[in-house]
């Protein structure tokens, strides 16, 4: 395999060297609707970057911001910060002032890049930093330095250890910190990564997760960079409205996608089909022919696609059971990935041809991954990682280093990061893979003292026609599950209901609107008749609450810590409701 470990040096300038190299004419970057920048003219534009940063009275360190979407002058931005020896701090675009302002105050940062769109947002912050650029043009915004007419660009080699970024994100536990990444964090595991999945100069590689969570920026773009192929960004909110017209028009063979995305396709486009007629719903009870509708609807689905794809990478979270049983038996070219901010991201993963359903995969070659305090009967532990890929530690933050880092008195020894999420290894196709259980902070222990994981219960939830997406949380007296629903359906069914218990509906208003909320009641009912059915009696649902929405991350998973039942938000959210 070629790749840049050539070179002997994992960091970003010599991957962009080496790429300038081999495909200095190749298309590199691009928006869905626009011409693609070549390598040769990425690497000069940067360049020319990195002097303007200079110019500016910025130096060798200093923590540069961009708060913006994924797009061309992002990875121009970016190169031109961490080849020159300074460090990126890139903010989630759906961060908010109040955030911003904590990040830029923590972090320190000296420069502050940001995409036209998003300043309205952050303009009138008193902590911003004294240079500020906007990322469309790279023109100036405010600069209170002033421009230095006899400057240089420091002549300083990038070593591999030296910090190429600071990433903050609220994740799923409720405390933002910020995660040092080395430029050999970073790179490594870009090269690592294509052990599951070799990515090639004539790749395309359609980009609309946010290129400021590691795990689109690492797969995304590192990856992509580092071997020719072209990144083109969608450049507007990933809505089906937008995403099939690019499919269309870019026919990409890579994906990087989440499992929310491609469980509302199935949801929405696939698993509809399997009930329009009789003859389908009597062919869907027997494997043979599910095998068979399944592969009729996974050519169908990669036809939107675009009709090229030969890798469609999922991660960020466990993808549900059902949905993974479609991709696999209609051989979609789907792979699983498991890592986190921490960890540059990856850790484990299947590719295209290896994937199981309900399991991750091998661990990645050079990670030394272990479970620890495991359960003498299940052999589910916690997942700790050593490896090139871990992060130096959080930024500023010793006491959280301390508490997420093992000693030598800990039974895996010394320096392992404890992930924090629970898992166990299992034999499959001759490799042992890791299997993922749940966050450790999001086991729920019984009343008996067993062990109750959420993300099953709510795998079965979200099957349920009417749901949307579920959180498990614990209640005072038991399991409760907050839902959001299909609207239009919920609503639907409850007047179609109605409708048969009222003849003359159209006299009796009133009477009907009564009887809607009370058929609505009814199908909650059933929703918990429904998962309550499917689950062992310690994972029974108490009780059922619909809310209007949930809070999620970058990479769209649900804040679980927002919603304890006694959260002010959760409160909020219930008034709503009531009202």
């Amino acid at each position: 395999m070629e790749t840049i470990q050539d070179l002997g040096k994992y960091t970003f300038p010599a991957l962009l060297k080496n790429s300038v190299d081999k495909f200095a004419n190749r298309p590199a970057l691009s928006f869905v609707d626009g011409t693609p920048l070549t390598y040769s003219q990425i690497n000069e534009k940067s360049a020319d970057f990195s002097r303007q940063l200079f110019s500016y009275g910025l130096n060798l360190k200093d923590k540069i911001a961009i708060f913006a979407s994924g797009q061309p002058n992002w990875g121009i931005a970016y190169f031109g910060i961490v080849n020159c020896g300074m460090i990126a701090v890139p903010l989630l675009q759906d961060f908010s002032a109040t955030e911003v302002s904590s990040i830029v105050d923590h972090c320190g940062v000296s420069a502050f890049i940001v995409e036209e769109k998003l300043y309205e947002r952050i303009k009138e912050l008193k902590n911003l930093p004294p240079v500020i650029i906007k990322l469309d043009d790279f023109s100036i915004i405010r600069n209170d330095n002033g421009i230095k007419e006899n400057f240089s660009v420091p002549q300083y080699e990038v070593q591999e250890d030296d910090t190429a970024s600071i990433i903050y994100t609220s994740g799923t536990t409720g405390r933002s910190k910020g995660v040092e990444l080395s430029h050999k964090n970073l790179v490594w595991n870009g090269i690592q990564g294509q052990t599951y999945h070799r990515v090639t100069k004539m790749d395309r590689c359609l980009s609309f997760l946010p290129i400021s969570h590691v795990y689109e920026f690492t797969i995304g773009f590192t990856m992509q960079m580092m071997n020719g192929s072209c990144v083109y960004y969608l450049g507007k909110p990933p809505v089906v409205s937008a995403l099939l017209p690019a499919f269309n028009k870019i026919q990409p063979t890579i994906v990087i996608s989440v499992p929310l995305v491609v469980e509302k396709i199935y949801k929405n486009a696939v698993a509809p089909a399997f009930e329009k007629s009789a003859f389908t719903r009597t062919l869907y009870k027997f494997k043979a022919g599910r095998k068979f509708l399944h592969k009729v609807a996974a050519k169908k689905l990669k036809k939107k696609f675009g009709g090229h794809i030969v890798f469609f990478g999922i991660g960020g979270a466990k993808v549900d059971p059902k949905v993974e049983r479609f991709m696999k038996d209609g051989k979609f070219p789907y792979a699983v990935g498991y890592g986190l901010t921490e960890t540059a991201p990856l850790l484990a993963g299947s590719g295209t041809k290896s994937t199981v359903p309900g399991c991750i995969g091998p661990v990645m070659e050079g990670v030394d991954l272990k479970i620890i305090n495991a359960d003498e009967k299940t052999g589910v532990g916690e997942i700790a990682v050593k490896g090139p890929n871990v992060m130096k530690g959080y930024y500023k933050a010793p006491e959280l280093n301390a508490e997420n880092f093992t000693t030598k008195d800990d039974e895996c020894g010394e320096g392992y990061f404890k992930t924090g999420d629970l898992g166990l290894f299992e034999k499959k196709k001759g490799k042992l893979y890791l299997t993922l259980k749940s966050r450790s902070k999001n086991m729920i222990l019984g009343p008996s003292g067993e062990n109750i994981y959420p993300e099953d219960i709510e795998f079965v939830l979200n099957q349920n026609q009417f749901v949307s997406e579920s959180l498990v949380v614990e209640g005072v007296e038991g399991l409760v599950a907050l839902i959001t629903l299909d609207e239009e359906k919920f609503q639907k069914e409850a007047e179609n209901r109605s409708k048969l218990n009222i003849p003359n509906f159209m006299e009796k208003a009133s009477e009907f609107a009564r009887d809607i909320a009370a058929q609505k009641e009814a199908i909650l009912g059933e929703i918990q008749y429904f998962v309550n059915s499917k689950v062992n009696k310690n994972s029974r649902i108490n009780k059922v609450k619909k809310i209007d929405s949930f809070e999620k991350t970058a990479s769209q998973k649900i804040k679980r810590y927002l919603y304890d039942l006694k959260s002010s938000i959760l409160k909020d959210k219930d008034s709503k409701n009531e009202n």
